[in-house]
């Protein structure tokens, strides 16, 4: 009876895999529409259906700093019919600031691949006194306690790329937490705090509007969109990095057939010109690797942001 089980359920899977995807695919935004990650799977989604010959519906389902629709994907049946556009938050930080995460990054989800990388920005208010990044560290170390960093909210990507960059350049400027990077802005460009590190989508129109000085971008390469601005990095603070990044998951259990194949349509939508220039313009910066490439780079996010989640003082909530 076993042996009959075991072929039937071989056979069953094999007819599966040869005919997936039969029938609309639902894709997990864990945000409200318009922010990044909703942005950037209703820009890859129009391809990658065509590609895998079935629509894509986006489901946004926001709330608990992504935690509400991650969960949502890990608790769906693990066939290929439910993904999640999973981030930086949800996906490698908010293991270090909730006592009870209702589900485990990379025990109960399936890396499929990495799809953008999207740098923050350092901008600054254009009335201080600081065009460069070394005149910007001359200036707090002269002036301790006095320049002030605002965020979109505590243990945030904007928080945490602060308080790494005060470790590395040793100095102290001051946290002040919002309710969102549209505040934070506002404050900003009214002169309330004087530095940012702002997300590259909001930025942009600032900074090319002279409003706001950007002063380096806090990823390891120069941006495709901004290639001018030079890094933080490289301005100073060898081996900083701290980017926002947007990658594809499957509920843990979905077969790896299926996952290798969402995974070579997600490779070949990223190099379509058309849709890397959107993406560009945008921020964001196409990346497509393999599960395992993604599953590696995921262990060092949660790791790093551990560290600097504890150099923060941050309390798990």
């Amino acid at each position: 009876m076993r042996a009959l089980l075991a072929i039937f359920f071989i056979l069953h899977s094999a007819f599966a895999f040869a005919t997936y995807p039969d029938r609309p695919i639902r894709l997990i935004v864990a945000y409200p529409p318009g922010g990044g990650t909703d942005i950037i799977a209703r820009l890859i989604t129009p391809e990658l259906s065509k590609k895998l010959g079935q629509s894509i519906t986006i489901e946004n389902r926001g709330g608990a700093s992504g935690n509400i629709g991650t969960e949502a994907a890990v608790n769906a049946i693990p066939n290929g019919y439910t993904l999640l556009m999973g981030n930086i938050a949800p996906n490698a930080i908010n293991l270090s600031i909730f006592k009870k995460l209702p589900f485990h990054p990379e025990k109960d989800l399936l890396p499929i691949s990495l799809v953008a990388i999207t740098p923050n920005i350092l901008i600054a208010n254009v009335d201080l006194p600081a065009k460069t990044m070394s005149e910007l560290i001359s200036l707090v170390k002269a002036s301790p306690g006095k320049i002030n960093f605002p965020s979109a909210g505590n243990g945030t990507s904007s928080h945490l790329a602060g308080v790494l960059f005060n470790s590395m350049a040793n100095v102290q400027m001051v946290h002040i937490p919002y309710k969102g990077g549209g505040l934070a802005l506002n404050d900003l460009l009214g002169g309330q705090v004087q530095v940012y590190f702002a997300t590259m989508p909001a930025a942009m129109p600032f900074i090319k509007s002279g409003k706001l000085r950007p002063l380096g971008v806090t990823s390891e390469q120069r941006s495709a969109t901004l290639p001018e601005i030079p890094t933080i990095s490289e301005s100073g603070l060898q081996g900083y990095s701290a980017t926002t990044w947007y990658g594809l998951y499957a509920p843990k259990g979905t077969p790896n057939e299926i996952i290798l194949q969402i995974n070579q349509a997600t490779i070949d939508v990223l190099k379509i010109p058309e849709l890397k220039e959107q993406l560009l313009q945008r921020g964001f910066e196409p990346v497509g690797n393999s599960p395992k490439q993604f599953a590696n780079f995921i262990s060092g996010e949660i790791t790093k942001w551990a560290k600097v989640v504890k150099l923060a003082g941050i309390e798990p909530e």
